[in-house]
């Protein structure tokens, strides 16, 4: 288990933390597919391995959650085996649907696709030898078997609750074995804790999939759903699918900021390093354009100084860091130019962005307007603002999860993610541009 990033980090990670007990390195995971080089520090590639997944003894669950409105949420059945030590109480609330009721034209059933960090990791990193997962308790608290599922949640993320608002399953971790046959028409999900945009981000980690390997891995899929289903409705399921991705908080939190003096940050200055991130995120959007994406929802990081980590470490009288905040800023406003003009670019409104520092603006500066206790320190934890260290059995765990706007150190409660969910769906432009998930149905239900 790791202490990841957050909805405002969108999936950091800090620090370099021993890989969980009883796992091993296992045999190269393998579907028949090459895989191109693997990332080290300074970007240069030296391992054309696939990752090393992690091995059938270890203590790792993919049990998603079982919570979507009609109990429609199918999971991914795995071992459920609670950490050892002294044991957390499954207390707190139990989940709240946030999601409005669309007419049937309008909820249609599509394939959907995640790409990206931990804010939106569903387990892949289970299948993985890396300390970036989320698979002790208390994680996964509140979820319907109350065990962890490899979420940085303690119940659902941002993707488990698009899919309740589009009417589909839960997506699997693609590393999941149960992924197969019918499943793979409902598509998913490809992201990895720990990773970022470029390929050195989150190097600590060692094992993890970065995005060279989530868009391979997609090739691998659409290959796969192809022998299922034919190549003209593998290609149909794909231009029709949604698909979301988030990243670009572990490329500051993990690389940029990682240390008061970084290799980066002694390279690159900030208004340098941000274009360049930019310009990098833009190759990955045009990937999964040329493999048939025609609907994304891109995500950059919200206002990660917020984050009860970084109000600890580097706030000042603990407001948020002011370093971070202003990068966010530069990123965001960049970063939505960029969508607009590969927009202009294909002809079509493939593109949507997703303004998380202007999501979260609301919730932070006014928690109690949302019903949350607080919006700077986290449920679970220790320390200032419970923002040092890892969430575990032995981290002060609050009594009601939907008075936080964080859960851990950098990720959001479930409360929280529901309410960005809520602005993915009908927020207006300053929130959703040019059109919001809501109104991208609808269109799209005619075509």
């Amino acid at each position: 288990m790791t202490c990841l990033s957050f909805i405002f980090g969108l999936c950091l990670v800090a620090g370099v933390i021993g890989a969980p007990s009883g796992t091993h390195v296992a045999p190269i995971r393998s579907r028949g597919v090459t895989i191109g080089p693997g990332d080290v520090p300074n970007g240069s590639h030296v391992n054309s391995r696939k990752p090393i997944t992690a091995p059938n003894k270890t203590n790792v669950t993919t049990k998603g959650p079982s919570d979507a409105p009609n109990g429609t949420h199918v999971t991914s059945e795995g071992p459920t085996v609670a950490p050892m030590g002294a044991p957390v109480a499954a207390t707190g609330p139990s989940p709240v649907s946030n999601a409005p009721s669309p007419s049937p034209k309008e909820k249609q059933v599509r394939a959907f696709f995640v790409f990206g960090d931990s804010l939106v990791d569903n387990g892949n990193n289970n299948f993985l030898y890396t300390s970036a997962r989320a698979d002790t308790l208390p994680y996964g608290i509140d979820s319907p078997a109350h065990q962890p599922t490899g979420r940085f949640s303690n119940g659902l993320n941002i993707p488990d609750v698009i899919s309740e608002y589009i009417g589909s399953e839960p997506l699997l971790p693609y590393l999941s074995p149960q992924l197969n046959d019918q499943k793979l028409l409902v598509g998913a999900n490809f992201a990895s804790a720990g990773i970022g945009i470029l390929n050195d981000t989150g190097y600590q980690f060692m094992n993890v999939l970065r995005m060279p390997l989530q868009i391979e891995y997609f090739k691998e899929y659409q290959q796969r759903l192809s022998g299922v289903v034919g190549d003209k409705r593998a290609k149909q399921l794909v231009n029709q699918a949604l698909l979301f991705i988030s990243l670009g908080g572990n490329d500051f939190v993990n690389n940029y900021y990682l240390f008061p003096f970084s290799d980066r940050a002694s390279q690159i200055k900030l208004h340098q390093y941000v274009p360049y991130l930019i310009s990098e995120y833009r190759k990955i959007l045009v990937q999964l354009y040329d493999l048939g994406a025609r609907r994304v929802i891109v995500m950059g990081p919200g206002p990660l100084g917020c984050a009860p980590a970084e109000r600890a470490l580097h706030g000042i009288n603990g407001e948020c860091a002011p370093q971070l905040q202003n990068a966010s800023i530069l990123f965001e406003s960049q970063l939505a130019q960029m969508t607009q003009d590969l927009n202009v670019k294909y002809g079509s409104n493939v593109f949507i962005g997703a303004n998380a520092p202007r999501m979260h603006r609301d919730m932070i500066s006014d928690p109690q307007s949302f019903g949350f206790v607080s919006s700077s320190t986290a449920c679970c934890g220790q320390g200032p603002f419970n923002g040092i260290g890892l969430c575990t059995e032995l981290s002060f765990l609050c009594n009601n999860r939907d008075e936080y706007v964080f859960w851990d150190a950098f990720h959001p409660s479930e409360r929280a993610s529901r309410l960005i969910v809520k602005k993915i769906m009908d927020g207006a432009n300053e929130y959703m541009k040019p059109m919001n998930l809501s109104t991208i149905m609808y269109i799209d239900s005619y075509m």
